[in-house]
């Protein structure tokens, strides 16, 4: 289907849907034009930005067959995000709901097996085997039980995400801050063992909530030999990027 009107534009209608969110979310009869349209990202993803005037947005073609209301829904929260704005509650339960339900999961991690990618190095870092490690950890935590991902070191030192499991792509992915004479065996084993109980723990739907840390998830986590050692540990590599937001939420 072509652009419905010459002041948005995009595919099935998709651009007078942002209009409209538009006009709700700022209050105003007058609004940039707005683009949108689908797009085949690897996954749910969304995004909105402003250039010269006009407003760009592109929604995963995940969400092509989706009812109005939730990409109403979706449009609102990405113009609000733009224009910082708190989003109404209403708006996001109506798409959260909506992206958390069976059918649209399977299409996601479909389209994320299809078309992503994982940008992988190696499970042999300078001080640590991450395959050794998950062949102890399996066998003293486990039972064995568990079958091994591919494990891998990241490409570069992030201190924010120190660990992620991918059950799509059924990875593990440690990060190579954690990779230093400095830092601990155990808490290098402790951030591990950590993503290899999202392998035990599948995330569960619970209203319209994704649950990633349940009940279950942290009993088991307090398994963890140095459990409260780790935690101190990994605190002092953290509280540097916990300063540096501090200082630009002070400048903005």
């Amino acid at each position: 289907m072509a652009d419905l009107d010459n002041s948005g534009g995009g595919d099935n209608g998709l651009g007078s849907i942002f209009d409209a969110a538009m006009r709700e979310v700022t209050k105003q009869e007058n609004t940039p034009r707005v683009q949108a349209r689908f797009y085949p990202y690897a996954g749910l993803s969304s995004t909105i930005r402003l250039r010269n005037g006009r407003v760009y947005a592109r929604v995963s073609d995940v969400l092509s067959e989706s009812p109005p209301n939730v990409l109403f829904a979706l449009a609102c929260i990405l113009v609000a995000k733009l224009y910082r704005v708190k989003t109404r509650k209403e708006h996001e339960r109506v798409y959260h709901e909506y992206a958390t339900s069976p059918l649209v999961l399977d299409a996601t991690e479909t389209t994320r097996r299809n078309r992503g990618y994982k940008i992988l190095t190696s499970p042999l870092g300078r001080t640590c085997n991450l395959e050794e490690a998950f062949a102890e950890l399996n066998e003293r935590y486990f039972g064995g039980a568990l079958k091994r991902p591919v494990l891998s070191w990241s490409q570069g030192r992030t201190r924010r995400v120190l660990g992620h499991h991918d059950h799509v792509h059924d990875t593990i992915t440690i990060s190579q801050t954690l990779d230093s004479p400095r830092v601990p065996r155990f808490v290098v084993e402790y951030v591990l063992y950590h993503e290899m109980l999202h392998i035990k723990h599948s995330p569960r739907a619970v209203g319209g909530r994704t649950i990633y840390h349940g009940r279950e998830f942290r009993d088991d986590e307090r398994r963890f030999e140095r459990f409260d050692e780790a935690l101190k540990f990994l605190e002092q590599i953290a509280s540097p990027v916990r300063k540096r937001r501090r200082r630009r939420g002070r400048v903005v």
